[in-house]
């Protein structure tokens, strides 16, 4: 599975962007998907994940529910829709996928390249 990640740019505090992830690959509808951040000087963070069929999502509690994953397998696709951004959701955002849904980065075997996501105050 390749997959590569986009939408993400520069924000002020408090606006919303899309992060979108495409994956080759007819089997994506057999991988659960996550989304990941890491900031600068910091260990990569799960953010979201979503399950294969997409009818379980799973979200980093500390983002207080600002953050929606979803997916479309007809085309691929995941998605993160990010809302009420803060300067500390500032961070280079990965899409992953595996066959198994976990919260645990070390879980996942496929990863997209990463689209920045910067928020200023």
């Amino acid at each position: 599975v390749q997959l590569q990640a986009s939408g993400g740019g520069s924000v002020q505090a408090g606006g919303s962007l899309r992060l979108s992830c495409v994956a080759s690959g007819r089997t994506f509808s057999s991988y659960a998907m996550g989304w990941f951040r890491q900031a600068p000087g910091k260990e990569r963070e799960f953010v979201a994940a979503v399950s294969d069929s997409g009818s379980s999502t799973y979200g980093m509690g500390s983002l207080e529910g600002r953050f929606t994953i979803s997916r479309d397998n007809a085309r691929n696709m995941i998605y993160l829709q990010m809302s009420t951004l803060r300067p500390e959701d500032t961070a280079i955002y990965f899409c992953a996928a595996d066959p198994f849904v976990s919260t645990y980065t070390e879980s996942y075997d496929y990863w997209g390249q990463g689209t920045l996501v910067t928020v200023s105050s």
